[in-house]
């Protein structure tokens, strides 16, 4: 399956936080090895566990991607 290449602006509007896998997806990690990486700490971008789910903060994410002020991600 094609992976979706987000923009900045769906990012944003996404709210503060976007669930791990669209963030996974945005900086190009498959969904397993993203899932491992943010159990061990390892992911570039800041990861907020609540309760079993994990969320990343879109100012982290965008920050880590280096398109804060740009308008496409492209993974």
């Amino acid at each position: 399956m094609a992976r979706k290449a987000w923009t900045a602006e769906e990012l944003r509007a996404q709210g503060l936080t976007v669930p791990a896998r669209v963030a996974f997806e945005a900086a190009g990690i498959g969904e397993t090895h993203g899932y491992r990486l943010a159990k061990s700490g390892e992911l570039p971008f800041e990861v907020l566990k609540i309760g079993r789910k994990y969320r990343v903060p879109v100012a982290s994410l965008l920050k880590c991607l280096g398109i804060e002020n740009e308008t496409k991600v492209t993974a």
